[in-house]
């Protein structure tokens, strides 16, 4: 054997196996199946046999995971994958024709976030843990109903996970159904939804100096952090309500209806809503695992939304399809 032939076969034994699909050579051995060798991609985590249905149809759903988590369009996988964007349509339509089952996991002092967010044709209602943001349970109904809030929470007892505290948006079905079927949880309301709502309200620049003043209050509700922050702000409410509760219950008579009704009805609105919210809305203090607004599963929604915006024109099975196989691969991360 000349000294060409001898290096080309130690070229030809040293050449590391190239992945068909991304064309990377960093392909490492993965044991042995139904007695043949087997490989994976250390850059996009397919395997690699021998051409089998069922092989190339794993290898297949990493890119469908990709399509879910990643935003990534037809185009952009076709390009990477070298498969043609009907194929992949075709795949992750046969993928999306399923959905996967959610695993509740038992914990005990659990945290939850419940919330709810509308589509088009329905809406998705969530229970997530706040520790790591694990979606527990969810639901797609029409509306935040309180008998199948009721339900949810109840099953999630028996299954297992122990509720210390609840925070939710103040949703009258929500804090009805918490009472009936989780008694003993701490409910949290969420202050950025109170701040907002009030703000809302008043407007950014409140004519009277009753609303001025209950504007500067509410813009201090998210910048407590002790319990010399909450007595003072609490103080300071009581102190205004004391101050403009003549202005708050002025009443103007209605000559079309014959009524009376509350003129300042904004004020006076946000001032029962803070007022109402009162007693649940420090409980964090005391406690810091408990989370005190419900942004987390709000930026849960919202990034949800996008990737779906992404792949319009799925039908709604589809897209109730899409969301499950979403919180799926979230909740493996």
């Amino acid at each position: 054997m000349n000294l060409v032939s001898s290096n080309f076969l130690c070229l030809w034994k040293n050449q590391k196996k190239r992945c068909w699909a991304c064309g990377y050579t960093d392909v490492i051995r993965w044991g042995k199946q139904g007695g043949k060798q087997r490989f994976k991609c250390k850059r996009c985590g397919i395997f690699l046999t021998e051409n089998r249905p069922e092989q190339r149809i794993q290898n297949r759903f990493v890119w469908f995971r990709k399509w879910i988590l990643e935003r990534q369009t037809y185009q952009i996988l076709s390009r990477d994958s070298s498969l043609s964007q009907a194929t992949l349509q075709r795949t992750f339509y046969h993928f999306l024709e399923q959905a996967p089952l959610v695993k509740i996991i038992k914990r005990e002092r659990v945290h939850l976030r419940i919330d709810a967010t509308y589509f088009a044709q329905f809406c998705l209602v969530c229970y997530q843990d706040d520790f790591d943001g694990y979606t527990q349970l969810h639901r797609f109904t029409d509306g935040e109903r309180y008998e199948e809030i009721k339900e949810d929470l109840a099953n999630l007892l028996k299954l297992g996970i122990q509720i210390e505290s609840i925070t939710t948006d103040g949703h009258k079905s929500i804090l009805k159904a918490i009472k009936r079927s989780v008694p003993e949880a701490i409910v949290q309301r969420c202050l950025v939804h109170i701040q907002r709502m009030c703000l809302l309200w008043l407007t950014q620049y409140p004519k009277h100096q009753a609303g001025q003043e209950l504007r500067k209050l509410v813009l201090f509700i998210l910048r407590i952090k002790s319990e010399n922050d909450r007595i003072y702000w609490t103080r300071e409410f009581l102190k205004w309500h004391e101050t403009h509760k003549d202005y708050l219950n002025e009443k103007t008579y209605n000559t079309e209806t014959g009524r009376y009704w509350y003129t300042h009805k904004l004020l006076r609105r946000s001032y029962i809503t803070i007022k109402r919210a009162l007693p649940n809305m420090f409980h964090y203090l005391s406690n810091p695992d408990i989370p005190k607004t419900t942004n987390g599963i709000e930026g849960y929604f919202s990034h949800l939304k996008n990737h779906l915006d992404i792949h319009r024109g799925l039908t709604v099975k589809h897209r109730i399809n899409f969301i499950k196989w979403y919180i799926y691969f979230a909740n493996a991360k």
